[in-house]
């Protein structure tokens, strides 16, 4: 007799979570590198994730995504966390360990593979980042590491942009208030606010969208073309996209991490759109 094949489960952790995409990715992605393994959707508690946590590894779950509102809580908990997770403050990623687990966070490594994906090499670009809150946050060191020009992180509270800023020690990121943005243009333009998710917007100046290749990336996805999108539009952006292909992007690293596994992307980008 044959010995049984031995199955890893994974999840993503979250609440709310019935919305999220990322078991259909992961399925996507165990069928084309033949991985047998489990991921499901689970909803933790509000006040119950470090509970939730233990019962899982206690399960022997092998790793997790994290998703809103646990990231920072997720970061805590981690008996070891990588240097983009160290610097971003939070975590979205859970390796397992004998003991615990090791957190990393891959946003913005999904951030960076999709621009290039959509403009090609990042190197020299000038970019706007409107937002300093936790998405912000994950993204600022592999934006830096994929050598812009310049990184401008603008939001509502100039102090949390510019301490944003401050904590990427680096002379080619600096933060401000929405107010004192120069009126001139980037090449990429990225709201890492979640205003889109309320049809809000941060306030934009045309002046930033008149590159004629500018690029401007909502970190939100919708069915539908966000409000920063259309707004984007309106203002003569060439070109418009919204954050699927960096919620792929991302969960083909926290894959890696798991599996040791590079999978093909384009194919899982193109099957969530069909869905």
């Amino acid at each position: 007799m044959s010995d049984p094949v031995m199955v890893d489960h994974y999840a993503v952790l979250g609440n709310p979570i019935n919305h999220s995409k990322s078991p259909l990715i992961h399925r996507l992605f165990a069928e084309q590198t033949e991985q047998d393994m489990t991921y499901s959707a689970i909803c933790l508690p509000l006040d119950g994730f470090i509970v939730g946590l233990a019962e899982l590894h206690a399960q022997g779950f092998k790793g997790m995504n994290v998703t809103v509102p646990f990231k920072f809580e997720a970061f805590a908990a981690c008996e070891q966390v990588s240097e983009r997770a160290q610097l971003a403050g939070a975590v979205n990623t859970l390796i397992r360990t004998d003991t615990g687990w090791r957190g990393d966070n891959t946003d913005g490594a999904g951030l960076v593979n999709d621009l290039t994906r959509l403009v090609g090499d990042l190197a020299g670009k000038r970019v706007l980042m409107l937002g300093a809150g936790g998405a912000a946050s994950g993204v600022v060191k592999p934006l830096l590491d994929a050598k812009v020009d310049q990184l401008t992180i603008a939001n509502r509270t100039a102090a949390k942009a510019a301490d944003l800023a401050a904590r990427a020690q680096h002379l080619r990121v600096n933060g401000c208030g929405y107010d004192v943005v120069p009126n001139q243009p980037y090449d990429i333009i990225i709201n890492a606010t979640a205003a889109s998710l309320a049809g809000d917007l941060p306030p934009l100046k045309a002046g930033w969208f008149s590159d004629a290749h500018c690029l401007a990336y909502d970190m939100m996805y919708s069915k539908e073309p966000t409000v920063f999108m259309q707004a984007a539009q309106t203002f003569g952006a060439q070109q418009t996209a919204d954050g699927l292909g960096m919620l792929v992007e991302q969960a083909a690293e926290a894959f890696y991490l798991w599996r040791g596994v590079r999978v093909r992307t384009a194919p899982v980008y193109h099957a969530l759109l069909e869905s």
